[in-house]
């Protein structure tokens, strides 16, 4: 079973949906007990990162998910704020993440001839796979995903570097380290090329 985490940011239905989808039973839970069971976790994620931080901790989610992530090895895919949650820091903010990828988030920030780029930044586009994974194992530069960002994660070690896209600047779109997998896009609005994102994720061995 994949537990899609409910911690009150974002909009898990839509996950959810595209699971169902492609046949793979979830659940959308709080609840620690069901949590400690998941074969697959999904941490969602759309808004503040310090409120995201706090509703976490209000539900005592975070002990739980790093024995989960870090000791157990439970495969865990974060979505967008989900991904930047895994970093260190963010400049939206000023409490600490969950510190299991050593990275930061940052705001895009443009200047010269990128001025004129809005954000945050939303819309199609794609990305350079950088290395292979079990999520993104026949990407390619003509894969589109869904994004709507901000601010975006800047790992410290290339090797957790899994996907780049380019927008005014190259910034990384998805990490990976062992069984922590991130997009900053999101897949659940992404039509086939999320679906089949998704569904790399849930036949990856548990």
């Amino acid at each position: 079973m994949i537990v899609i985490i409910d911690y009150g940011m974002g909009n898990p239905g839509s996950i959810h949906n595209m699971l169902n989808r492609i046949g793979a039973p979830s659940e959308i839970t709080s609840d620690p007990r069901k949590i400690g069971l998941a074969d697959k976790l999904i941490l969602p994620g759309v808004g503040a990162f310090d409120r995201a931080v706090q509703s976490l901790d209000r539900l005592g989610l975070i002990p739980l998910l790093n024995e989960r992530v870090l000791e157990q090895k439970v495969p865990i895919l974060g979505i967008c704020l989900g991904m930047q949650l895994f970093c260190l820091r963010s400049e939206e903010g000023e409490l600490p993440g969950l510190g299991w990828i050593d990275a930061e988030t940052v705001r895009f920030a443009f200047e010269g001839e990128n001025a004129v780029l809005k954000i945050p930044h939303m819309g199609w586009n794609t990305i350079e796979v950088r290395r292979s994974s079990p999520i993104l194992d026949d990407r390619h530069e003509e894969s589109h995903f869904y994004f709507v960002h901000s601010y975006h994660v800047r790992c410290a070690d290339e090797a957790n570097v899994l996907a780049t896209t380019r927008y005014g600047i190259v910034f990384h779109a998805a990490v990976i380290r062992g069984n922590i997998m991130g997009t900053q896009f999101h897949p659940e609005k992404s039509h086939k090329f999320g679906l089949k994102l998704l569904k790399n994720f849930t036949d990856m061995p548990a």
